[in-house]
């Protein structure tokens, strides 16, 4: 994770902006004025200008290569300019999750904490200062910024991106990089800078931490820009997409949606506007090649060969092509062509899963759901046959050939070879052509062939994957994250393959966006059992928003009852006391407050007093969001109660 102040020269100031043209000013968080910058002399931006207001939230999305990441770079100083410009307010905070948390003993939280420096620079100074002032102003200084809420907050954000309450308290060396990803995503989050940066957050997440993700960052209180391709992450917690292309930057207010219409219809009117110029060009043209030989016409000629200079070419910005994914056709098996009986499954003596009793037909998109840990991957080795049933009976059909990708196979490809040597080693005697042409349905084109794997990006990597997973038509297609690295338009492309696709699919993914658009069967897999989900996918994510333990959804909402005259004066009186409870609290917090930046209560003295007031503090400012919480709940009773 990296928090960093802005410094350099090129930092200076904050401007006001007219937001979206409106005519009323706000201040401009990030202002990038019409900067240049180039990779070994290949080009990412020319020019390329945007004005980011404070407190947004922004999307970037461009295609895989554009610069995206190196913007970021830019952003935090990490890269020089060529030319332009890139201010941010001074003393603004900037952060971002750049590597993962290194392997050490401290635990969990510890390491969270540590993330906030302020806090934990003060925290530390506390305990060495003498000087009854200085201790006076660290304290109060700590009271501003919530230091003894700390804990709670952190273990929040840990519990909401997969961690249970015994991992907090282990050391980050218990952990895999991913995880320790995961820690450092959670201390940029709890250290709040004043810009938060996140390039792909949801890659290592599971779908549950990426939603509890969606949820924090909408509430998130300052400037947040993420470069995503998660659709549902751009839809529910942005408010404007920043478009990366032909090196230029343009902002667009809504989210991903609303970008995607506006963008629609841009490039319809500028396609329409390049056929009328093509049209007039090409009339000008057949003059020219008419009389250009002819000398009464060649006056009439050379003007409108100038006509045709002076003509502006309007190029409607290229759109990146669909890169259609060409999965192989599986001949029909009876169904059905998986059956468990009582099955059950884990690793050596450990049962993970058990009592499962399921059935999978060929024409069947089934996504699987549940926390990270409650054995999704494990169901998954199950089918694919990469792991025996420990108990009941698991039938499949006889010709049954599974294909099965999983992100840990990515990294598992040769990287001093080429895509077609990874071809060669599962189709030996087959053709360089049919090789080619097999990369080509992958959108691997002849320049990616023969590139070492090691120099591809990861979307090419993911795709190379895609292809060996489905190269034997497999009748049952299992995949575990498929859209890590893959940009917005091949995630489409492979909702399309999908669903033409004959074979089952069997999905584990953080994507809401490809779940809801392939799968139609939900299986829960929790507390070692594996069941149907009988609600859709957005019933699911309300759960887990409201509790940490799923409950079935109520199917109807009954209709409220007519409030009579006395439960209304109830609901007033509640409320008012609500109301009551929570100024007495203020009050004692302030007064708190007063007295924990006296600096007499840290004279040598009076050891121990301070620790004591500062017990209290902390005791008031939690019953005090108790309070405001009951006094919101009240309110809100009141009002429905009204209407």
């Amino acid at each position: 994770m990296t928090i960093r102040s802005s410094k350099d020269g090129r930092r200076g100031g904050r401007r006001d902006i007219d937001a979206a043209g409106l005519g009323w000013q706000v201040r401009a968080m990030l202002t990038i004025a019409n900067i240049t910058y180039a990779v070994e002399g290949r080009p990412l931006f020319e020019g390329a200008s945007a004005a980011i207001p404070e407190g947004h939230k922004v999307g970037v999305v461009g295609r895989n290569g554009t610069g995206k990441t190196t913007l970021f770079r830019l952003i935090r100083g990490e890269l020089a300019l060529e030319g332009g410009t890139i201010e941010i307010p001074q003393r603004a905070r900037i952060g971002g999750v750049a590597q993962e948390v290194p392997s050490s003993q401290t635990s969990l939280l510890d390491t969270v904490l540590q993330a906030d420096r302020e806090r934990a620079s003060l925290m530390a100074e506390a305990e060495t200062a003498t000087d009854p002032h200085r201790i006076a102003e660290i304290q109060t200084r700590l009271a501003d910024i919530d230091a003894w809420s700390a804990e709670g907050r952190a273990t929040s954000i840990l519990r909401g991106l997969g961690f249970n309450q015994d991992e907090i308290a282990m050391p980050c060396s218990a952990f895999s990089g991913g995880w320790r990803m995961r820690v450092a995503l959670a201390g940029v989050l709890f250290a709040q800078p004043d810009i938060l940066l996140l390039d792909e957050p949801t890659n290592y997440l599971d779908l549950e931490g990426a939603l509890w993700l969606e949820s924090y960052l909408a509430r998130y209180p300052h400037t947040v820009i993420i470069i995503s391709h998660d659709r549902g992450l751009l839809n529910r917690s942005v408010n404007a997409i920043l478009h990366l292309e032909d090196r230029k930057l343009t902002l667009y207010s809504g989210n991903y949606d609303t970008f995607a219409r506006t963008r629609a219809a841009r490039l319809a009117v500028q396609q329409a506007e390049s056929r009328k110029v093509e049209a007039r060009r090409a009339h000008l043209q057949s003059f020219v090649d008419r009389f250009r030989a002819k000398a009464s016409k060649a006056k009439q000629a050379q003007s409108r060969i100038k006509m045709i200079e002076r003509l502006e070419t309007i190029t409607s910005p290229q759109e990146a092509a669909l890169r259609a994914f060409t999965f192989p056709e599986p001949e029909e098996l009876s169904p059905p062509i998986v059956n468990l009986e009582s099955a059950s499954v884990g690793y050596g003596d450990r049962v993970v899963l058990g009592k499962m009793t399921l059935r999978i037909d060929q024409d069947d998109r089934i996504a699987l759901l549940g926390r990270n840990g409650e054995g999704k991957s494990t169901l998954s080795k199950l089918l694919a046959g990469k792991l025996d049933p420990m108990g009941g009976r698991l039938t499949k059909s006889s010709k049954l050939r599974v294909g099965y990708f999983a992100q840990h196979q990515v990294d598992e490809l040769h990287i001093d070879e080429t895509p077609i040597d990874h071809l060669r080693r599962v189709r030996p005697d087959e053709a360089p052509g049919r090789a080619r042409a097999r990369l080509a349905g992958f959108g691997l084109g002849a320049a990616q062939a023969e590139t070492l794997v090691g120099r591809l990006s990861g979307g090419q990597k993911a795709r190379l994957s895609l292809l060996l997973a489905t190269i034997d038509a497999p009748h049952m297609l299992i995949l575990d994250e498929p859209t890590n690295h893959l940009d917005m338009e091949s995630r489409e492309a492979l909702v399309t393959a999908l669903t033409a696709y004959s074979g089952a699919v069997i999905l584990v993914s953080h994507d809401m966006h490809l779940l809801s658009l392939v799968a139609d069967r939900l299986w829960l897999v929790k507390d070692g059992r594996v069941a149907p989900f009988e609600d859709d996918l957005d019933a699911y994510r309300a759960m887990l928003l409201q509790s940490d333990a799923p409950k079935k959804p109520e199917k109807a909402t009954p209709a409220p009852k007519k409030v009579g005259r006395d439960d209304l004066l109830l609901l007033k009186g509640e409320a008012r006391k609500s109301e009551e409870r929570v100024k007495k609290l203020s009050q004692m917090r302030d007064k708190l407050a007063q007295k924990l930046a006296d600096p007499a209560i840290y004279e040598p003295q009076r050891i121990g007093e301070a620790e004591v007031w500062q017990k209290k503090y902390a005791e008031v400012m939690d019953g005090l969001d108790r309070a405001e919480t009951l006094w919101m709940n009240a309110l809100e009773k009141l009002e429905q109660a009204q209407a």
